[in-house]
């Protein structure tokens, strides 16, 4: 292949130190992350006239237009350092753990007084304990119901102190401890998040010893309302542990087990978790970008990605097959592990490659399962796009939709909201919001604001168009591409001002567009009267629904985000005798909290309902 006199440079200079390497495409997008114990011999090889490159890594080739280097002090940095941008940066080419940044954890708050338990999406390092990641945040929220009862832990923002008069009704009905009113110490209460985390770890044999014990105890000296308690504790604790298979003895405690399904460049791989000999749960997790790639590459990079997550790493991991960098990998998971050996290995007898050979098949499974779901759901997205063609007289199927709604409070804060959906699902990506400001477009104005929204966004394509011809400018994909079909939250005169601002860049004709009434869905189209209802159970409506619903959803994300920025309201409403009629008119008039603090006791008087008595006040507590 042709080299160009740019990459030849890059390529003759090349270091031979370990280190990552970054490909980049004509549009500065990072599109590859590679490591290398000699950057230079290892990037060399991608531009080699070598037959046994795979297609993934000719088309990579093709696309590669500047290369950057990261020199390193030795594999194992190289290993880190490559993980963390292929977090960072997701490139299209490399393996990725699909939606890796959403995958829920349980969060023990064990750096406070009293420890609460919440679900978080994030790990910090902040005292807290961790157990996850989880797969699914409905499975995780169903975990925490099941083990409220059994230890039932503080939800509410109390602040502890034990001396409240009453406690709260969860505690009435058995799902708090009540540490505000003194029922347990502190000693006590942090005795039971203790042992809610070693259940969650597997290690319940003490937790059920203990309780045994107690409970005898409460029985002897008549406390026969605590012993009743820790009677029903102890039977549903028992409830889940008859359910946690048991797997091994002390040789397998604390394993890992990890296999892995593929099919048409998809992969699926099931890990089960071992905890204290038992089988205490297991998760799926989907890989992108796996198509050419053998299955050994494959998961070693799930390996890597997962436990670069991972709240906890055992002290043994079993796989499907060897995997060419196990021992650094190994060495990585021993260094997570504060120094304590891990050791990944392939078992080839006995319960160990049974339970692999188990996952394998529920991996298979649950690929299967998931592209019949995704098969559904793609029936679902053609249905609906061939309905939305059908009744809206499209000359095609609407690929590309945009969305666009207006949100604000009382004409303050307003943000216009602009959402994509592609084949009939949303590309979030590409979404985008305004800020609108309303001192630009005269009094508040939903209509003036969608108005300009539009006007920007297809100034924004005019100019993409514009700069087409420059080689190696960069797009921004929302707006320089136009829509299949443009969806307007809102009816006639929504519409209308919509209608004009396309008149104005030569668009209509070219781009349909359509509003949607919020009352009746009613459908309305361009220089028409009549509204259209679509069928009240086809897909196209559902899918017009969907779309309205997320740009709602989305503008008013932004525009609460604004608001608070502003300090919208709080300030305001501590002021005495400026209620919420006052507070509406003074944003409303002014438009921003600045503007009032700025403004003169005269202008202030001017607003109406406002008097000097109101105006002094403002003044005296904004100054």
């Amino acid at each position: 292949m042709e080299v160009s006199e740019k990459l030849q440079g890059i390529l003759a200079t090349l270091p031979t130190k370990p280190g990552c390497y970054l490909y980049r495409n004509a549009e500065g997008t990072i599109i590859y992350v590679g490591k290398a114990i000699n950057l230079k011999n290892r990037v060399r090889s991608y531009f080699h006239a070598d037959s046994s490159h795979d297609n993934k890594t000719r088309r990579l080739v093709r696309d590669i237009v500047d290369i950057e280097w990261i020199v390193v002090g030795s594999e194992l940095e190289a290993l880190i350092l490559e993980m963390n941008l292929i977090k960072k940066h997701r490139p299209k080419y490399n393996i990725r753990l699909k939606d890796d940044k959403r995958y829920p954890y349980i969060k023990i708050h064990w750096n406070e007084p009293f420890p609460k338990v919440t679900v978080t999406r994030q790990m910090v390092d902040d005292g807290s304990r961790y157990f996850g990641p989880y797969t699914s945040a409905w499975a995780v929220y169903q975990t925490l119901e099941v083990l409220r009862k059994i230890f039932p832990y503080l939800t509410c923002d109390r602040e502890i102190t034990g001396n409240d008069p009453r406690a709260c009704l969860y505690y009435d009905i058995k799902l708090c401890t009540a540490p505000c009113i003194g029922a347990v110490s502190q000693a006590g209460y942090r005795q039971m998040i203790s042992d809610l985390m070693d259940f969650l770890s597997g290690h319940s044999e003490a937790i059920v010893l203990r309780l045994q014990e107690d409970m005898q105890k409460a029985a002897d000296e008549m406390r026969f309302e605590k012993a009743a308690a820790l009677r029903d504790q102890l039977k549903a604790m028992q409830s889940i542990i008859e359910r946690q298979k048991i797997i091994f003895g002390s040789d397998y405690e604390d394993s890992d087990v990890i296999a892995m399904a593929r099919e048409d460049g998809e992969a699926c791989v099931q890990i089960f978790f071992i905890r204290g000999g038992k089988l205490i749960g297991r998760e799926y997790f989907i890989l992108e970008g796996t198509e050419d790639t053998s299955d050994n590459q494959v998961m070693a990079e799930f390996v890597k990605q997962f436990y670069t997550e991972a709240a906890t790493i055992p002290g043994q991991v079993m796989l499907p097959q060897e995997l060419e960098e196990r021992k650094i990998i190994a060495q990585w998971l021993r260094s997570k592990r504060g120094g304590q050996k891990v050791e990944l290995f392939v078992p080839n007898e006995g319960q160990p490659k049974d339970l692999v050979k188990m996952a394998a098949e529920n991996a298979t499974e649950t690929l299967q399962a998931l592209r019949t779901q995704w098969q559904a759901d793609a029936h679902r997205q053609e249905q609906a796009l061939s309905d939305l063609q059908t009744h809206l007289n499209l000359s095609a199927p609407p690929n590309r939709i945009e969305c666009y709604d207006v949100s604000h409070t009382q004409g303050v804060a307003t943000v216009g909201a602009m959402v994509v959906f592609e084949q009939g699902v949303p590309a979030k990506n590409l979404y985008r919001k305004f800020n609108i400001d309303s001192t630009s477009i005269g009094a508040p104005d939903d209509f003036a604001s969608m108005e300009e929204m539009l006007t920007r966004r297809f100034r924004r394509w005019k100019g993409s168009q514009e700069t087409e011809s420059n080689v190696g400018s960069k797009k921004d994909a929302s707006f320089s591409f136009l829509p299949d079909l443009i969806i307007i939250d809102g009816g006639k005169g929504q519409l209308s001002r919509v209608v004009k601002v396309m008149e104005e860049f030569g668009l209509m004709g070219v781009v349909p567009v359509v509003g949607l009434a919020k009352q009746e869905e009613e459908i309305f189209f361009p220089h028409k009267s009549e509204p259209l209802l679509l069928p009240r159970h086809s897909q196209g409506l559902y899918l017009v629904q969907r779309i309205r619903d997320e740009a709602h959803r989305y503008g008013i994300t932004a525009h609460r985000k604004k608001r608070s920025k502003l300090g919208l309201a709080s300030q305001l409403d501590s002021i005495p005798g400026i209620g919420p009629t006052r507070r509406k008119a003074l944003l409303k008039h002014f438009g921003s909290m600045d503007k009032i603090r700025e403004a003169s006791l005269e202008d202030l008087m001017t607003v109406k309902g406002m008097n000097e008595v109101a105006a002094k006040s403002v003044k005296a507590h904004l100054e």
